[in-house]
């Protein structure tokens, strides 16, 4: 599980075929993989993958490689391109959760429609896979490339979320322009909730 609170900035550096599926060389940068073992969750991008590999640059783990398998790779959007991406590290009992529960298991993948500068603040518009939309509420959670955000408005299958400075600068958003592609994950919440309901529809018809 993940918190939506991104840790370090990387960067894909090579990718290498492995059969159908591929296998990425990332670096960390100042995520800090001192406490990283092999078979340990990194998001990357907001895709949960796991650490196969982890390499030292003059006595600093500097670069972590992990394996994509094909299917991975038809669901998710960028992990095949040499790019910045948002990195977070599992979390840990401890942790404390800043954004919300993420599972790191991508939903759909979105497009950038608009990314507005306000002057103090960025607004940034995504559409959705129609089948998401009714899982996306104003003022409800959302993970976007691995961010947790709050969704400001939504019309059918396009919303709009507010990204402060901060995100912009410690993040890879400030790479996102008008059609750019996102990895989304919907509120565990919403999934519970409609799932709940179908259960007590059942019930009701027995």
């Amino acid at each position: 599980m993940f918190t939506g609170i991104i840790q370090a900035v990387g960067h894909i550096d090579a990718i290498t075929a492995v059969g159908e599926d591929i296998k990425l060389h990332i670096h960390a940068a100042s995520l800090g993989l001192d406490d990283v073992k092999l078979g340990d969750s990194i998001a990357v991008n907001g895709v949960c993958l796991t650490a196969t590999r982890i390499i030292e640059t003059n006595s600093i783990k500097t670069h972590f490689e992990a394996h994509v398998s094909t299917e991975t790779l038809k669901v998710t959007t960028g992990l095949n391109q040499l790019q910045a991406v948002n990195l977070e590290k599992a979390l840990r009992l401890n942790d404390r959760l800043g954004g919300h529960l993420v599972s790191g298991h991508v939903d759909g993948i979105g497009s950038v429609v608009t990314f507005t500068d306000l002057g103090d603040c960025w607004t940034l518009t995504i559409e959705a896979p129609r089948a998401l939309s009714k899982y996306i509420a104003k003022k409800g959670s959302i993970c976007v490339n691995g961010v947790s955000l709050t969704v400001n408005s939504v019309e059918k299958n396009i919303f709009t979320m507010n990204i402060i400075p901060h995100t912009l600068q410690h993040t890879m958003f400030n790479q996102l322009k008008v059609g750019s592609q996102v990895n989304l994950e919907i509120d565990q919440i919403a999934r519970y909730v409609e799932r709940m309901t179908e259960w007590a529809n059942e019930k009701a018809h027995e």
